[in-house]
């Protein structure tokens, strides 16, 4: 019997009913601070996108940002494999996990996990091991799944990679080992991470934009010393520069910040916010 891990933030994060999760989808693309445009897949698209960065927040707050980067994934064509990486908010699980079998399933149906691919990681980058109970509770990678089935259906396998451990020789083992094991396959990785976490927009703005230059830069390691010295509260960026080291590992000739918002932005109260960042790296 094929194991089913089932939402943990359905109806909290996101909408529980496939109807209302379609058309909050829809909302965020359409939305003053998205694309304002709806996705269209790309059937004949070149499929030059190997990395993202988009945010986990509730839709509500974080939906629009992360649509821009949905948005440009569709007009970029149709991966066949998706690795999520994600930060561990819950402490639970290994240190560095991933899962190897089983189905995902969100109100809009269930997304198998890439399986061969998987143990494929784990031979190559030592570090991850399998281990479900990282994945359990964890919402970071579960919410960018509603959005891919939105664009694509189920016609996509992928495999989620939860981060408790995010050192930086650790977080750049990981996207290297993910440009050897993807160089041969038409798949997109995407880091999970919102940016600074509750303080005033003007300060959390200010590092956000030094720290998204250095991703820009394609820099990992300038991107860690700015995380450092001007202490930016990113819960993944752990995963942001596995997706920086995949990414250029994997052909990336330019990043590009997307967009940039807060939860300001959505909400009017400037004095505390999370910040958002949707990036796209391209071949």
């Amino acid at each position: 019997m094929t194991a089913i891990r089932r939402p943990r933030v359905a109806g909290m994060f996101y909408e529980g009913n496939a109807e209302e999760l379609k058309a909050q989808i829809r909302d965020c693309f359409l939305h003053e601070l998205g694309p304002k445009k709806l996705p269209a897949v790309n059937e004949k698209g070149q499929r030059k996108i190997v990395g993202l960065v988009c945010p986990h927040a509730g839709y509500m707050y974080s939906g629009p940002v992360a649509a821009h980067a949905y948005y440009e994934l569709a007009s970029d064509g149709r991966p066949d494999t998706i690795v999520i990486l994600g930060p561990n908010h819950t402490g639970y699980g290994s240190a560095l996990a991933l899962m190897n079998e089983g189905m995902w399933r969100t109100p809009l149906g269930d997304v198998e996990i890439d399986g061969e691919l998987a143990d494929q990681i784990v031979r190559k980058a030592r570090l991850v091991d399998v281990d479900e109970l990282a994945h359990r509770f964890e919402h970071s990678i579960e919410v960018q799944l509603p959005f891919l089935q939105y664009i694509y259906g189920s016609k996509f396998r992928f495999v989620p990679i939860c981060f408790q451990l995010q050192d930086l020789p650790s977080a750049m083992e990981v996207g290297q080992a993910l440009a050897e094991v993807l160089a041969s396959r038409n798949a997109v990785v995407i880091a999970s991470s919102d940016m600074t976490h509750y303080e005033p927009q003007k300060s959390a703005a200010a590092k956000d934009l030094v720290a998204l230059k250095a991703v820009e830069a394609m820099d990992a390691q300038q991107f860690y010393a700015i995380v450092e010295a001007r202490d930016v509260s990113a819960c993944g960026y752990g995963p942001i520069a596995a997706v920086i080291t995949a990414a250029k590992g994997l052909g990336a000739k330019e990043a590009k910040l997307l967009c940039y918002k807060s939860s300001g932005d959505i909400t009017g109260d400037y004095s505390s916010v999370v910040g958002y960042a949707a990036v796209c790296f391209r071949k």
